[in-house]
């Protein structure tokens, strides 16, 4: 290897001077030496190297790619060829695209072209792609994989530090957990690579490090880095001759540090400047004194100026750290774009960063190169800073010229899923190149890996994918997954892909709502617009309508002009032909708004539930939710409310803007239960999401749906606690409000939801409706929610006729639902075993901005299931079924159907939805 990345000619002759100097014998009296004042220092050509290797930049060294094996090559991993593959390299700004054969060995790509299989002899694995698409491994900017292990245990959180809001000196390595169960699943989802970062509770968090996903032979930590800087290992790693690499450093700003260290922006800003201060002094007293050494002067040296607390922090102002900034708005976004030209360091990347897209001119003043965006896809509005994220910040950003990445901030996004923050950036306009390069190349080039990951070259490490669809394709998923070389799943679980899903999807155009974001600085209007009496849509291609808690389909048509669908005050007249429907006469003085949906459908509209959706507007403002309720088994109650039980639809908040995304998104409905933290029970209520106001007709769909509970293993008291006190509460209901709702459920008039994951939870849930139909003499309605863990019960279920509301990624949070069915390509998906077994089947979501994203659900899981579901059955995961497991009674006549508009795909939810027709509310309203 190189010894250097960079040639230093210009010092070599002063480092010559001084070894001659420190060297010269007195071999004639002919040669007059001056003896200096003073004994120069000892190690002085390694105090000289020293000074050398700060002005270095961190780089490949120039026959890197000459390589014949990666330094990460497991000995024993086989060569491997990849045939008939569509390869997607990454080059050309994400736009090349080739036929051919992929060659692995050593960890490394040996080449890209067509190749025989002779190559070596029986040694080589061959793998027929069968014409499959192949990427690079995606590479993940943001995550806490191993610090913020999963599931999640007391004795292993490790990703910030509570210690001081300047931590320069702490590393992400010293806390990553090798037995962290998601570097199995997010491999599973394509992931290869990750910037493994310290946590936003800190100012300077810390250092950050890289790592591969896999298992190594050693399995530690240190084995896991990517070029990892030689800090590390070494006490003085000054020597010019080592290649320098890259180091990472987190810092962040805003609401974060202030609410954990009880300060204010301000204060974090101060403590900036006062560390980068720090870090100045010492490098100044260091350059002088290099510069010293460098000509001659010895005198008075003494030892190199440093500190190893803020050795690092010296490194980003010598431009040898990529930083990382967590920084939301535009107050902050300034500050930091202040600081680094006052100290005169760039900024790698801002993450989260929901204000950039509206301030693209303050970012190209930052110093150096303007920064990368590191963005979520449609995660918004969870506290105030991020109030004005946009689904179109990706697109806005990207046509401003900036470097686009979608990020995980895993475990908050599970990174297994990285790929549909891309799926989603593509479908609000972002071009298809530029997303996958946002968690691909682009992601590579920020992290200064840009040589090594992200592409498929010659040369690079062999880290790739072969999906079974086209990568931007929803639901795409891995059939293997190749790390240094190495394949990572054994025996893949392959669900079935229709051919429309091996081409980039067609997406609807979002101009008008691109251009509305920026000119109402982030928020624009979402209220619908109230159509006319009689709206006529034309061009469609299907109608499905509910029919007694089922979804069934009433029009179907191939024909090239599509059908006829007529709505009056939201009421569906007539779907069918023209001839059918427009020979009706619809009265002299009515003027039809006809509305083309261009081979789009009418269908069902969905239903929510499980975030606390119109109870909140932002999550952590507590002056705009309705807020928790008491627990009745660790909180005093107050007297007034004995007996009493507390109902959601008194919390109801209406026209939030993630209620109004939902509606938007034909998601029309929201059934919502009071929020908690631990054991309570109330009563559930339904509501229009499109609605103004509660006293607004069709507001309120139904005031009480269903009571419920939670049972939970990190709650107080004790698990065994609360199952004693629900099954005093069903046996003996006591006097009062709360004892006559407990009654109706023991009786069956009213379904008991418990919110729990735990198989051992579910199954004493299930002895105990036993217990309580055996003494009440009649049929328990139960509901599980949640229900991670419930397909290992699924037969059990079935016949007890217990339904299950489910997450449709589940993900091992906690140590009660660490037992998931991570579906493919790990294993079949949680609602195929479940419905195998006649279990009802619901759909839910965790999280209030992840409602607009229910159609998003519904097909992906119909995907997973290897195409055993209908769409109507596919409907109903979140229709039907859901208002069947809440004990919600919507007539069908009332409920609420939408137009969705095609883009030409054959996707399940294919464009976008248009309009909303509400007989309940007795109008049909357009977008």
């Amino acid at each position: 290897m190189n010894k250097g990345y960079v040639a230093l000619a210009s010092n070599e002759h002063r480092y010559k001077r001084l070894l001659l100097l420190f060297s010269i014998p007195l071999l004639s009296l002919c040669f007059i030496v001056v003896k200096p004042h003073h004994p120069p220092p000892r190690h002085a050509p390694e105090i000289l190297k020293r000074c050398q290797s700060l002005k270095q930049i961190p780089g490949p060294p120039p026959n890197f790619h000459r390589r014949r094996e990666s330094d990460r090559f497991e000995f024993g991993t086989k060569p491997a060829l990849i045939k008939n593959a569509k390869i997607w390299t990454g080059l050309n700004n994400g736009t090349q695209i080739l036929h051919g054969d992929i060659l692995l060995d050593k960890g490394i790509i040996m080449g890209v072209g067509h190749f025989g299989t002779t190559l070596y002899d029986n040694d080589l694995t061959v793998i027929d792609a069968g014409g499959r698409w192949v990427s690079p491994g995606i590479v993940d900017i943001h995550s806490h994989l191993g610090d913020d292990p999963s599931p999640t245990l007391s004795g292993a959180e490790d990703y910030y530090s509570n210690a001081d809001t300047i931590v320069p000196w702490m590393r992400s390595l010293d806390g990553l957990n090798t037995h962290d169960e998601s570097y199995a699943l997010s491999i599973s989802g394509g992931v290869t690579t990750s910037l493994v970062l310290p946590g936003s509770a800190d100012g300077i968090g810390g250092q950050a490090y890289i790592i591969k996903l896999r298992k190594t032979a050693e399995r530690s930590p240190s084995s896991m880095l990517l070029e990892p800087p030689y800090q590390i290992n070494a006490s003085e790693p000054w020597d010019a001759s080592l290649p320098p690499r890259w180091r990472h450093m987190k810092h962040a700003c805003g609401e974060n540090p202030s609410r954990v260290h009880s300060a204010t922006r301000m204060d974090t800003i101060w403590a900036f400047r006062q560390a980068y201060n720090k870090a100045t002094q010492i490098m100044k007293q260091q350059d002088e004194y290099c510069s010293k050494i460098e000509a001659g002067d010895l005198k008075d040296l003494g030892n190199f100026p440093q500190d190893l607390q803020w050795e690092a922090l010296v490194d980003v102002l010598r431009n040898k750290v990529k930083v990382n900034i967590h920084c939301y708005e535009a107050v902050d976004l300034d500050g930091l774009v202040r600081l680094s030209n006052e100290f005169k360091f760039p900024i790698a990347a801002f993450h989260h960063a929901s204000e950039t897209y509206l301030t693209p001119e303050l970012l190209k003043r930052a110093y150096g190169k303007a920064p990368a965006i590191a963005l979520f896809a449609t995660n918004s509005r969870y506290k105030r800073e991020s109030y004005r994220g946009s689904e179109f910040a990706p697109r806005i950003l990207a046509e401003s010229g900036f470097t686009v990445l979608m990020k995980s901030d895993h475990p908050v996004l599970d990174s297994r899923h990285l790929l549909y923050e891309a799926q989603q950036a593509h479908y609000y306009s972002l071009p298809d190149n530029l997303a996958l390069a946002s968690i691909t190349s682009n992601t590579a080039e920020t992290m200064g890996m840009g040589h090594r990951i992200g592409y498929i070259r010659k040369g690079w490490d062999a880290d790739l994918v072969i999906w079974d669809s086209h990568p931007l394709a929803l639901g795409a998923t891995p059939v293997q997954v190749f790390i240094d070389g190495i394949p990572q799943l054994d025996s893949p679980y392959v669900s079935f892909k229709p051919p429309a899903y091996q081409k980039s999807p067609k997406v609807p155009n979002f101009d008008k709502e691109a251009k509305l974001t920026l000119a109402y600085d982030g928020l624009p209007p979402l209220k619908p617009i109230k159509a006319a009496e009689v709206v006529i849509f034309t061009n469609v291609s299907n109608v499905f309508v509910r029919d007694s808690n089922t979804v069934k389909s009433i029009y179907s048509t191939t024909a090239g002009n599509g059908g006829v669908v007529v709505s009056r005050n939201g009421q569906l007249l007539c779907a069918g032909n023209q001839t059918k429907c427009l020979q009706d006469d619809l009265g002299s003085d009515v003027e039809p708004v006809v509305v083309d949906l261009k081979g789009g459908s009418i269908e069902p509209a969905l239903i929510s539930y499980g975030a606390p959706l119109g109870l909140e507007h932002i999550n952590q403002e507590p002056s705009t939710i309705d807020g928790y309720v008491f627990e009745p088994l660790s909180q005093h109650i107050p007297k007034i409310l004995g007996g009493s039980i507390v109902r959601a639809v008194d919390g109801l908040l209406f026209n939030t803007r993630d209620a109004l995304y939902a509606y938007r998104a034909g998601v029309t409905t929201g059934i919502t239960a009071p929020s908690h933290y631990g054991f309570s029970f109330g009563l559930g209520t339904a509501f229009s999401t499109g609605a103004s106001h509660k006293l607004e007709s069709g507001a309120v769909i139904q005031e009480v749906t269903a009571l419920h509970t939670s049972i939970g293993f990190d709650d107080t008291p004790s698990v065994s606690t609360q199952i004693a006190t629900l099954r005093r509460l069903l046996l003996t209901p006591p006097e009062g409000p709360a004892g006559v709702w407990f009654k109706r459920v023991s009786v069956g008039s009213l379904t008991l939801v418990v919110e729990t994951h735990s198989a051992d939870v579910i199954a004493t849930l299930l002895t105990l409706k036993a217990e309580v139909e055996a003494a009440k003499k009649s049929k328990m309605q139960l509901t599980i929610s949640g229900a991670n863990e419930a397909h290992l019960l699924a037969e059990y279920l079935g016949k007890a006729e217990v339904g299950v509301l489910v997450f449709p990624r589940p993900f091992p949070a906690t140590w009660d639902r660490r037992r998931i069915a991570p579906g493919p390509p790990l294993s079949p998906n949680a609602v195929q075993q479940l419905m195998a077994h006649n279990v009802t089947v619901g759909l839910m979501i965790a999280e209030i901005w992840e409602a607009r994203n229910l159609p998003f659900d519904v097909a992906w899981t119909s995907l997973d299931v290897n195409g055993t579901l209908r769409k109507e059955e596919a409907l109903a995961l979140a229709s039907v079924n859901v208002e069947k497991l809440l004990c919600a009674k919507v007539e069908d006549r009332d409920a609420d159907l939408v137009a969705r508009e095609s883009t030409g795909g054959e996707s399940l939810f294919d464009g976008r939805v248009i309009g909303v027709l509400s007989p309940r509310r007795g109008v049909v309203e357009l977008f």
